[in-house]
């Protein structure tokens, strides 16, 4: 009763989320009816391109042992094993080229499903799946019931395309008592084949059919309820709260390691509070000014401050900081185009070293 009751509650689309879950245990939408028709479009392919030649072939090999079967010699086990060898190997290359065609069908048909996945869980040993219980509900439920449905279908489509092809054929079949034996073999074949690619048509349109319903009773089966929808979303919403959290913490050990740096610089460049910008340079030290801090508002604000603190030069000028703060990113040195700039606001510096904390660029010495 349960059981049901949680059944009707699930009356919602299954998120993306759980859709992505599902598929990663291995529970994917999976069509049967692919893999038939693939089959048989493999079996039609070696029918039209390999089996005219490789049985030809076969036939040859066959003909040659029978005819010369007084000759061969089996006095010793060696000779049988030889005779073994040579009717596998003529057996093996008239097989194997069909067998190896039907395989990579078989793989493609799962792959353009779906994307492969190793899945562990599918292939351990469950002993709940021999309950018998379960098993008879698998086969005589509404699944069950619509696999039934789909095979009767199937088998009635088939069917009446055969009788079609037949029909069609009836009189070649009945010439057929007519012609020499050794044409029978090359007619039956090229009837096998218009046969079989009829059949492949048809299976075809089930199965494309089939693929459409296997994803819609899939997406049905994984329907939720609006309470799973409601833990779903509180479970994400607080998975990006922790991301979120943890994000602030990084930036903010991240600015406080910057701050940090602020007092080694020997200039700071404000816009006067939106924007500051702190550079290193000591002619001893060599290379070009790096930025060893920079911030926007409050940061920019602890930046002064802390340059106040340590007597370092302020240099107000809007579109430096500006320009400083968006292009050159901390312990960065400054680009080139920037140098003619800096070489000024380093003079004004030397020359106003008696008017600390604030000096504007611009003015004359």
């Amino acid at each position: 009763m349960s059981e049901e009751t949680d059944k009707e509650s699930q009356t919602e689309n299954a998120t993306e989320k759980k859709l992505n879950d599902s598929m990663e245990r291995g529970d994917v939408p999976m069509s049967r009816e692919v893999a038939l028709v693939t089959s048989l479009a493999c079996i039609l392919v070696s029918m039209i391109f390999l089996l005219r030649d490789g049985a030809q072939r076969l036939v040859a090999a066959l003909v040659l042992f029978l005819d010369d079967s007084g000759q061969l010699r089996l006095e010793r086990v060696d000779d049988v094993m030889a005779l073994y060898k040579m009717l596998v190997s003529d057996a093996l290359s008239f097989l194997a080229p069909i067998i190896a065609l039907l395989i990579v069908g078989g793989v493609v048909a799962s792959m353009a499903q779906n994307a492969p996945r190793f899945v562990l869980e599918r292939i351990q040993p469950d002993l709940g799946r021999l309950s018998l219980i379960k098993g008879f509900s698998r086969t005589f439920g509404l699944k069950g019931l619509t696999e039934f449905l789909k095979s009767i279908l199937k088998l009635g489509a088939v069917g009446a395309i055969v009788a079609m092809v037949l029909s069609g054929e009836r009189v070649s079949l009945v010439n057929a008592m007519y012609m020499d034996i050794g044409d029978l073999p090359e007619l039956i074949l090229g009837d096998a084949i218009r046969l079989l690619a009829a059949v492949v048509v048809a299976t075809l349109v089930i199965a494309a059919a089939d693929v459409v319903w296997s994803r819609i009773h899939w997406r049905r089966d994984h329907r939720m309820s609006r309470h799973e929808i409601k833990e779903e979303i509180r479970q994400t919403e607080g998975d990006r709260m922790l991301k979120a959290r943890l994000r602030s913490i990084r930036l903010d050990r991240s600015r406080r390691r910057m701050l940090a740096g602020v007092p080694k610089a020997t200039m700071v460049i404000v816009n006067p509070t939106h924007y500051a910008v702190a550079l290193r340079y000591v002619r001893s030290e060599g290379g070009v000014p790096m930025v060893v801090a920079k911030g926007q508002d409050l940061i920019a604000l602890k930046i002064r401050e802390i340059a106040e603190q340590n007597d370092i030069p302020l240099i107000e000028d809007k579109a430096l900081a500006r320009s400083l703060y968006e292009v050159v990113s901390v312990d960065s040195m400054i680009p080139a185009e920037f140098y003619r700039t800096i070489a000024e606001v380093i003079h004004l510096i030397q020359t106003k070293k008696s008017n600390w904390p604030i000096v504007r660029h611009g003015q004359r010495a």
